[in-house]
């Protein structure tokens, strides 16, 4: 009597020859996105082949390596999705901007035609190289390079590659330049300078405080107690990002910041990137003064300008009371540093000088780490510089360490005694 045939178990592949004359296999993967189950079909020329085909799949299918059913992904539609459904609604203001001018500027034209499970690597350093011939910086290539990197691990956990082809290719090498702080002698002139300008408190605490520029350009006079000498850091001013204004008389240019009618739609100001900037900083009694002179200049600024003022609270301010813009800041220290006859430097200096002072002063690395904000006591690294006043200084306590000198010095006894 013949065995009777047994029934397979529902989602275990099955290998059989169609009425087509070919062979055909069929693997359960997964469950769609409406329960059912996600039942891939191969065919073959033969036996053999779909055999070997479907054992590829399910050894696909048990490492995670079986791209999600339904919509197939292009570079484009995937990125477009994730900067604005994905990426927005969780990642701080300036950094959606970096991505959204990743994805519109460079990884839309340059891959978005591509679907997105046949992205490799070579793609990207192609496109890296494109890049860099039409005149990208580095930096900004390891940017779009950083923003296709998150936006496939967030595929990948969606099952819709099932891997990081951007944790493959490789971006250009950065050269990392030296950044060499202020000098002592230098900052008094800027300080100097900086007491005569409209503002000039800005840089007192860009120097003396090392906060960021968002950080300064944040500050209102309610995170400042004058009577006890402390400074809180609480927000940061935020790059403004414009719209036209102008629907019902178009002012025909291509960019919003340049239209007449511009209307900002990011918020002024957001709380500090991370829990450690948020912090209360002591203030010298110099810098004290300086701030309370500041506060003075403004009360009469205040009078001047009557009924235009907006009084916001805002500690750095345009001649009406507005917040200063970033843009106009920027401009300020460069102008500083042409009237003080100080070398070029970046804004961003001032915050390296700040922290190279308080190594010189040798503050423990807590408190620096509490004063500038940072999280992560590496950050130390890329801010202390070792300076000339800080060489002499290690040099002499070597000195004294390995060839001590006994005052006066004796003399060596004649030889035979």
């Amino acid at each position: 009597m013949a065995e009777p045939r047994r029934r397979r178990p529902n989602g275990a592949s099955s290998v059989y020859l169609g009425a087509d004359g070919k062979w055909h296999g069929r693997v359960t993967v997964g469950v769609r996105d409406d329960g059912r189950p996600d039942r891939r079909h191969i065919e073959r020329a033969t036996q053999a082949e779909v055999i070997r085909a479907v054992r590829d799949l399910e050894r696909g299918r048990d490492t995670g390596r079986v791209r999600k059913a339904g919509r197939v992904w292009t570079v484009q539609t995937w990125l477009e999705h994730w900067v604005e459904n994905i990426a927005g609604p969780t990642v701080r203001e300036n950094t959606l901007s970096s991505y959204r001018v990743a994805v519109r500027v460079h990884l839309v034209p340059g891959l978005g035609a591509h679907r997105l499970d046949k992205l490799e690597p070579e793609h990207l350093e192609r496109l890296y190289a494109v890049m860099i011939r039409n005149g990208s910086k580095p930096a900004t290539v390891h940017q779009s390079h950083r923003t296709l990197r998150a936006a496939l691990n967030a595929a990948i956990r969606r099952g819709h590659v099932t891997h990081n082809v951007a944790s493959i290719a490789k971006a250009p090498r950065i050269e990392e330049t030296e950044i060499e702080p202020y000098s002592v002698e230098e900052i008094h002139r800027l300080l100097d300078t900086a007491q005569h300008q409209r503002n000039g408190a800005r840089w007192a605490l860009a120097l003396g405080l090392g906060l960021r520029q968002g950080e300064a350009l944040g500050l209102t006079w309610s995170d400042i107690d004058l009577e006890h000498g402390a400074l809180w850091v609480r927000r940061g001013r935020l790059r403004p990002r414009y719209e036209h204004g102008c629907e019902d008389d178009p002012c025909g240019r291509e960019r919003a910041g340049f239209c007449p009618q511009k209307r900002n739609v990011r918020e002024v100001t957001a709380a500090t990137k991370s829990r450690a900037g948020r912090r209360g900083i002591g203030l010298p009694d110099a810098l004290t003064e300086i701030l309370r002179e500041h506060a003075d200049r403004q009360a009469a600024e205040r009078e001047v300008a009557g009924q235009l003022w907006r009084e916001e609270g805002w500690v750095f301010t345009n001649e009406v009371g507005a917040p200063l813009n970033m843009n106009t800041d920027h401009r300020a220290w460069k102008a500083l540093l042409t009237a003080a006859g100080v070398r070029e430097g970046r804004l961003h200096d001032a915050r390296h000088t700040a922290a190279t002072a308080l190594l010189l002063l040798g503050v423990p690395d807590r408190a620096v780490m509490g004063i500038m904000g940072w999280s992560d006591a590496g950050m130390a690294a890329r801010y202390q510089h070792i300076t000339a006043p800080v060489r002499h200084e290690v040099a002499r306590q070597m000195d004294g360490l390995l060839w001590p000198r006994t005052s006066p010095r004796s003399t060596p006894d004649p030889p035979g005694r």
